[in-house]
């Protein structure tokens, strides 16, 4: 198998996995952010590190509006239209180009939620979800339409799929945490069930990059042909066979972004992955549980993926 065919194996409970697929990823200096400086870093990166499948990175946050001052001010956020994507979407438009013949490309997609943070602030946004949740809503349907055009122009160009990133269920995130229900969920959903209708292969990535989580359950039903998330928890840890099993799907992860990856010596990083593999279901992709440091040796990528690749206790 390519490294194509040996991804989206997973997805096909007729075919065997041959070996066990892996992949990892970090953000590039600004400077390989854009144009054809990011579509060959992407590629240096990929082609280096040995990698499965090839992950976009979205360097294009939504601008902060200072004036977003009340809750009432949501309703004046603007919708942004394909002219402000150009650049993302040039950079999908090369790395599909140079790339999906051999490995599936997905692109990380910023939920709704987090988006709606880079507008405004995590801590302000808090704020006005907790005061006046129903004035929110507003401009969390616009950003929610902004980036549906966005995906569409990405599927239009022949995207595989989307890393499809959530937050909002942590543990402590709301003082009211039904407001995860009314005002991160529907705003989720409504990008990710039209990904999943229309591409083939998915990362539901539930991330854990500002707080933790105290359960997964509230995502199972999210869509998603694998799933990706940490699996350090606020009462304890679970294993990589029972998040597939939760999940009914593939799982990627079982390493912790800022261990072994980072700070470890080649010996170690062989390992651990090799104890991770072996605690692994069947169908299953070595990965972080949320983006390395950008500062991560290349070089112990390498190792961590030979590693899998070399892995024969299936």
């Amino acid at each position: 198998m390519n490294k194509r065919d040996a991804v989206l194996c997973l997805l096909d409970p007729a075919c065997e996995p041959e070996t066990i697929p892996a992949a990892f990823f970090l953000h590039f200096d600004p400077e390989f952010h854009r144009g054809e400086g990011a579509v060959l870093k992407h590629l240096e990166y990929f082609r280096h590190t040995g990698m499965d499948l090839l992950k976009i990175k979205y360097e294009h946050t939504f601008p902060r509006i200072p004036g977003l001052l009340r809750p009432e001010d949501w309703a004046h956020v603007p919708y942004y239209g394909k002219d402000f994507f150009e650049e993302p979407l040039k950079v999908v438009e090369g790395l599909v180009r140079a790339a999906r013949r051999e490995a599936v490309v997905v692109l990380t997609l910023y939920s709704p939620f987090m988006c709606a943070g880079h507008t405004a602030g995590e801590m302000l946004l808090k704020r006005h979800l907790n005061e006046n949740p129903e004035a929110v809503k507003r401009g969390m349907e616009t950003i929610t339409a902004s980036l549906m055009g966005f995906i569409k122009e990405c599927m239009r160009l022949g995207l595989d799929g989307f890393y499809m990133s959530t937050q909002g269920g942590e543990a402590g995130r709301f003082d009211d945490p039904d407001l995860f229900d009314e005002l991160v969920r529907p705003y989720d959903l409504a990008l990710m069930n039209e990904i999943q209708r229309s591409c083939r292969f998915n990362i539901l990535h539930v991330c854990d990059y500002h707080l933790p989580y105290s359960d997964l359950t509230r995502f199972t039903a999210y869509p998603g042909h694998v799933v990706n998330c940490s699996l350090d928890l606020t009462g304890g840890k679970i294993s990589a066979k029972e998040v597939a099993k939760l999940f009914r799907r593939p799982f990627m992860g079982g390493l912790d972004r800022k261990g072994v990856l980072a700070t470890g010596t080649p010996d170690e990083i062989r390992a651990e992955v090799e104890r991770v593999c072996a605690d692994a279901p069947l169908r299953f992709i070595l990965g972080a549980d949320c983006t390395l440091p950008a500062g991560t040796n290349w070089d112990n990528l390498r190792v961590a993926i030979d590693t899998a690749h070399a892995f024969h206790n299936r």
